[in-house]
């Protein structure tokens, strides 16, 4: 797809991308194993396209995530009048980026003002690339320090790259809960993404890559594998309910099955997708969610859609959720969901967190909010059966969610393709997550029987 059908000058610039490997791993048989963004960034087809990007391919290809994290930040800052876009695979990635110049703004002021490259990177193919790229620029130094240390980081990414035309990241999915965050880091830059891929296949493209996040469907292009789509209303998942391509319909729910040239024989994907429209006479997709994303205590089953709802309540005090997870509690009986918010401050004037400002009671009514987004069969077991007790939010410390990160890539996770789960069940992660609680809220009232009007925002308009 061209771009500059879309987007104007695109050709007189390039882009800033934050591109990640993996170490390789071996099968028992010996075989090489790494993910398949790690194969492609190492593909000669990469090495030939990465001459558009502001990142030496050296530092794309370090595996270790701080360098290389470090050395892509440099080489952005370097070329700051030519960057035209910013990205990375993932919103999650993107954001952590912008956290990682946050962070660590005055080395980078420092390298650049002087010349040289900070000694935390270490690897010598990746200092030499950047060599070729760092110049000393006091002048950009000083930029960066104006930038980065008022406190005020709204828009930052047209301030520091004012040549950005939009970001192009995936903003479907888990990834939704995230735009509003990177909105306010992106100055209301558009948000795009193309590309609707899996780790089994490439599957489909979004043809309207410059509209609103929350109208992307992707159109399913049937040379790319062999589509199967299984409806998710039904009481049973058998291959005898599968339909084909030609033979969805509008409005209905389906997970994707896929027969790949790679040899997957009728591999269920984990997608949830809703037939949007069609173009001509080919569907089209919305990412809708993850199949396994639930959480359960009896015969409740929740996905993460309805677990992100309840933010709106935070905006006008300042502060929005910058990452949030969730689990299900049964260490008392009956248990009941816990929620994981990590919030930011959206003006200046909020604390550490964006929580001094958050009373305790708007996060209570949070959790109640929450709770009437949930389903019919939730309110039943919640108020009538009493099987399930209020749903709580716990606020944990800043950059909790990044030390999960970090955990995460210790235990040989991709950062490139690390997603935040949205239900926890391991115990290390649950207990890096309790260790880190500041506060604790719980739903004050029954939450109202789906579809009625009496919604928390009626009895509680002063929020």
């Amino acid at each position: 797809m061209r771009w500059t059908r879309f987007v104007c000058g695109l050709e007189k610039g390039t882009g800033l991308y934050f591109l990640f490997v993996r170490s390789e791993t071996k099968t028992p048989s010996g075989l090489p194993a790494r993910p398949v963004l790690t194969s492609y960034y190492k593909s000669d087809h990469f090495k030939h396209a990465s001459n558009t990007f502001t990142s030496p391919l050296a530092a794309i290809l370090c595996a270790d995530v701080f360098q290389s994290m470090y050395a892509q930040m440099v080489c952005g800052l370097c070329q700051r009048h030519r960057v035209v876009r910013v990205g990375t695979v993932f919103t999650s990635g993107l954001l952590r980026a912008i956290q990682f110049l946050h962070q660590h703004w005055e080395q980078l002021a420092a390298d650049i003002e002087h010349g040289e490259l900070s000694p935390c990177v270490s690897e010598p193919l990746v200092r030499a690339a950047v060599a070729g790229i760092l110049r000393t620029d006091p002048r950009l130094a000083q930029v960066i320090r104006t930038e980065c240390s008022n406190g005020d980081w709204a828009g930052i990414v047209t301030r520091i790259w004012p040549n950005t035309k939009y970001l192009d990241t995936i903003v479907t999915g888990s990834m939704a809960q995230y735009v509003p965050i990177l909105s306010y880091y992106g100055g209301d830059l558009p948000i795009a993404f193309t590309k609707y891929v899996s780790s089994e296949c490439p599957l489909g493209l979004n043809l309207h890559p410059m509209c609103d996040p929350s109208e992307v469907s992707y159109t399913i292009l049937p040379n790319l594998a062999y589509f199967e789509f299984l409806p998710t209303d039904g009481a049973a998942a058998t291959a005898a309910e599968l339909v084909e391509l030609a033979d969805v319909e509008a409005g209905r729910e389906y997970e994707l099955v896929v027969t790949t040239y790679g040899g997957l024989s009728r591999y269920r994907v984990g997608d949830v997708l809703r037939v949007t429209g069609f173009h001509n006479a080919a569907p089209r997709f919305r990412f809708v969610r993850r199949s396994g994303a639930l959480l359960s205590v009896d015969a409740d089953k929740t996905d993460e859609a309805e677990l992100q709802r309840a933010s709106a309540l935070l905006r006008p005090h300042g502060a929005a959720v910058l990452d949030y997870t969730s689990r299900v509690c049964t260490m008392t009986l009956p248990g009941h969901y816990v929620v994981y918010w990590e919030l930011m401050a959206t003006t200046q004037q909020e604390g550490a967190g964006g929580t001094r400002s958050v009373d305790s009671d708007v996060l209570d009514r949070c959790c109640l909010e929450m709770e009437e987004a949930l389903s019919y069969v939730y309110w039943v077991l919640r108020v009538v059966d009493g099987a399930i007790r209020p749903l709580e939010i716990r606020v944990v410390r800043p950059d909790t969610f990044e030390e999960l990160v970090s955990l995460a890539v210790s235990h040989g996770a991709s950062m490139g393709q690390y997603k935040v789960p949205r239900c926890v069940t391991v115990s290390a992660v649950i207990q890096l997550l309790d260790s880190r609680v500041v506060s604790s809220h719980f739903s004050p009232a029954l939450p109202c029987r789906p579809g009625t009007v009496d919604s928390v925002f009626n009895r509680a308009e002063c929020c």
